[in-house]
């Protein structure tokens, strides 16, 4: 991942994560590239070597303690439910795992309930 300000690579690679989950739009959050599912934030680009996704405080805790180097927070974010990701440390199935489970918590029930009956 190339550092500085261009996020396109990020946020390109961001959008590839969430690829085929109904009702994904791009936007912005903050100012920077985001992906949103209703008027829900999915995940936003902070930086170009960086991702904040919402997580439950729980998960998030979990995934610091069990995956520091790729998952992180700034004092910014402490007891808040949002984890930020190092991207050039995330592979993309841990990445697509992490905005699909953000993608279920966040989604509306019909989007969520039509993509599980169509799976089935």
């Amino acid at each position: 991942m190339s550092g500085g300000d261009d996020l396109s690579q990020t946020f390109e690679r961001l959008k590839r994560a969430a690829e085929g989950l109904p009702g994904v739009v791009e936007g912005t959050s903050y100012g920077t590239p985001a992906l949103k599912v209703g008027k829900k934030m999915l995940a936003r680009v902070k930086d170009a070597d960086t991702v904040a996704i919402p997580c439950p405080l729980d998960e998030k805790e979990m995934l610091l303690s069990a995956a520091d180097n790729i998952y992180f927070e700034t004092d910014h974010y402490k007891g808040w439910p949002t984890v930020l990701i190092r991207m050039a440390a995330v592979s993309d199935d841990e990445l697509r795992h992490r905005v699909e489970r953000c993608w279920l918590a966040q989604a509306p029930k019909a989007l969520v309930n039509a993509r599980q009956a169509r799976s089935m």
